[in-house]
């Protein structure tokens, strides 16, 4: 008789070398055994696995690839905001970024860094309960990604299990996944053999590969990744950002042996120096260094605006450049009708990509660097920069070259163009019908962060556009099945779940709805202001721009740009169709709790050991109290943690009320 007990414990056994083997090889770079002998034990694990498909675990390294193609990509919030990072692009930008921080902690503070190379990769989150790997996200617009934890699941340097006993009952670090150069060719290699297109760069290879629906075919292109920070944890505490790094190293998981720590900005300084003369003998791609402040107390007490951390910078190496020759100014049309001059080059290569086209932003940037065609010009690109016109060199001009004139009528649809008021840049096509408007409008509209009409891109846009299925907004939701099936690669699955994310976007808020229009100067947070403050499409037909001036997110610029919106008959037309549609256009009021808490002003200063600073923060909003970050009278309470800073000497001073954690606790009844 088998004994199973037995079985269990050879294949955990079996389970444990090649997790350890795994970290040698894909973490630590430095493997103990042949590749015969490990695939040897994967063989033996395989088999065993096979006859016991009982004694199968999610965490197994038989598991990474799982047997089914994907349909589709889920969406997942990120419980805390994955910001992008501001950027410098001097020394002297770097050292003034430390003046900034030292200003704003208002107090004498001796600051260590860490330094990190910036790897041009696709960022990711990874969330690990009781050590066990549970999902995956890419960083999407840093609010909400896309579930794709199957495709992470296939990077070998992504442990599925934490290696070591002590773990977070729960954490969620990120990092960034990238492709290795020598990697990369190959694949481009093998992709020209099949007659397929190569890819244009590692990091566009790495972000289509996250994208694929088949693991298996993920798990072939070699991604790598490097973890660099942390979003929550739960069940543990890290002091610093380096104590941060020896830890996780201890779990498995893949620091990069390139991060430095500095003692101060001179040697961060030296580092910048040092790799952006030696990045290209790396094998993978970087465009700058991430500064990192050490000290997570003093990261809290710094805090963030509303895209960046201001306790962190990236350092961008000077960009790539190149010269080559301006074969034709082209003019695009945006979903405003904005027109824009793009330049159409002679193929030039720049870092590593081939450049054809690059911005020249708008008729007032053509006239400063006096760009004209057959001129020969000097462009950068920086990243995944669009490529942008340096200057122009003027003594290889030919002659008979002429100064770029602004078009009377629109490349699109003939119409005259306009500029709304004399001293904008901008000149525009006023009509609503042009193709070009229609089409950019419509892709703006279907976008994510607006109706998040998922399958609605470009391709299908422009078919659906062409073929005079589309010529407005509201005509999406006059779409039938039928429609979907009459255009190329359409076959009923396809247009069964096209139609099935046209009736889902029905349900989206009307801050989205806003946002998905495409006003003029209103973005995404102005339409999350504009939605609360009038929770119905139909007050925004009453309303003046005095109206709008009277709300603190909204300048003059973006009050005339609404009223104008809304005042002209094609809008009521448009909004009626909307609501025939059966679309939401509501938008919930935020609840919040009536307290005694309503109207106070809070602040915070110090480490709180229970709430990191944006939770306390969230806790104090959900009573109708505000927070600030400024020192007055005006202040109600001033919570002090751990360690507190010059906010508390101030406010100790003017005779604020002062509470500690526990007393907040108990404020705000936890």
């Amino acid at each position: 008789m088998v004994d199973i007990k037995k079985i269990e414990q050879e294949i955990e056994v079996l389970r444990d070398k090649i997790r350890y083997h795994d970290r040698r090889y894909y973490v630590l770079n430095d493997p103990e055994i042949s590749d015969k002998e490990y695939d040897d034990l994967v063989k033996k694990l395989l088999t065993l696995e096979k006859k016991y498909p009982q004694l199968i675990k999610p965490d197994s390294p038989t598991q990474r690839v799982s047997g089914e193609v994907l349909e589709g990509f889920a969406q997942v919030r990120h419980k805390e905001k994955m910001f992008s990072l501001d950027n410098t692009y001097s020394i002297e930008e770097v050292r003034q970024w430390q003046e900034r921080i030292k200003r704003a902690l208002k107090k004498e503070v001796s600051l260590d860094y860490v330094a990190e190379l910036k790897i041009d990769g696709v960022s990711c989150s990874l969330t690990y309960q009781n050590g066990l790997l549970i999902q995956g996200a890419t960083r999407g617009d840093g609010e909400r990604g896309e579930d794709v934890t199957q495709n992470l699941r296939t990077i070998r340097s992504i442990p599925l299990h934490l290696g070591a006993k002590e773990v977070p009952a729960l954490i969620e670090v990120r990092g960034e996944v990238y492709m290795a150069r020598t990697d990369f060719e190959k694949i481009n290699k093998e992709r020209l053999k099949k007659n397929e297109p190569p890819f244009a760069n590692p990091r566009n290879a790495t972000s289509g590969s996250l994208k694929l629906l088949d693991p298996q075919i993920v798990s072939e292109r070699n991604l790598n990744c490097y973890i660099h920070s942390f979003g929550w944890v739960e069940g543990y505490d890290f002091k610093n950002q380096n104590n941060f790094f020896e830890q996780t190293k201890k779990w498995g998981l893949r620091i990069s042996s390139y991060n430095k720590y500095c003692k101060n900005l001179d040697e961060v300084i030296d580092y910048c120096n040092h790799w952006q003369d030696k990045r290209e003998k790396l094998d993978f791609e970087v465009d700058g260094v991430v500064i990192k402040v050490n000290s997570f107390s003093l990261q809290k007490e710094l805090g963030a605006t509303l895209k960046s951390p201001r306790w962190a910078v990236a350092y961008k190496f000077p960009a790539h450049q190149a010269t080559t020759v301006v074969e034709k100014i082209d003019f695009g049309v945006g979903r405003t009708g904005i027109i824009t001059p793009v330049a159409l080059l002679k193929p030039v290569e720049c870092g590593g990509v081939t450049i054809s086209r690059a911005t020249l932003h708008n008729f007032d940037e053509v006239k400063r660097l006096d760009v004209r065609e057959t001129d020969t010009v000097l462009i950068e690109r920086a990243g995944d920069v669009i490529p942008k016109v340096v200057k122009v060199i003027t003594s290889k001009r030919t002659k008979g070259a002429a100064p770029l004139k602004v078009p009377n009528k629109c490349p699109q649809c003939n119409e005259k163009v306009i500029k709304e008021k004399e001293e904008e840049v901008y000149w525009y096509c006023p009509n609503p019908n042009c193709p070009a408007v229609i089409k950019q409008s419509l892709l703006h509209f279907a976008s994510r962060a607006a109706m998040d009409i998922e399958g609605m891109g470009e391709s299908v846009v422009e078919e659906l556009v062409s073929r005079k299925m589309l010529s407005s907004l509201s005509d999406i939701y006059k779409l039938k099945k039928e429609d979907f099936l009459k255009l190329p690669l359409f076959k009923e699955r396809k247009a069964n779940n096209l139609i099935a994310a046209i009736e889902r976007s029905k349900r989206q808020s009307l801050s989205r709805f806003i946002y998905g229009l495409g006003i003029r100067h209103v973005g995404e947070k102005a339409a999350a202001v504009l939605a609360q403050r009038f929770n119905t499409i139909d007050q925004f037909f009453s309303l003046s721009e005095d109206d709008l001036e009277q709300i603190p997110d909204v300048g003059p610029a973006m009050a005339f740009s609404i009223v104008k919106f809304f005042s002209v008959s094609s809008t009521k037309a448009l909004i009626k169709e909307f609501k025939e549609a059966g679309l939401n256009l509501l938008e919930k009021k935020r609840i919040v709790k009536k307290s005694p808490l309503t109207g106070k002003v809070f602040i915070f200063t110090g480490e709180l050991a229970g709430f990191s600073r944006s939770q306390a923060q969230k806790e104090v909003e959900k009573f109708g109290a505000k927070t600030t970050s400024s020192v007055s009278k005006n202040v109600d309470f001033v919570v002090a943690g751990k360690a507190p800073g010059s906010k508390y000497d101030k406010a100790k001073k003017i005779g604020l009320k002062i509470i500690d954690e526990k007393e907040f606790k108990k404020l705000v009844g936890r």
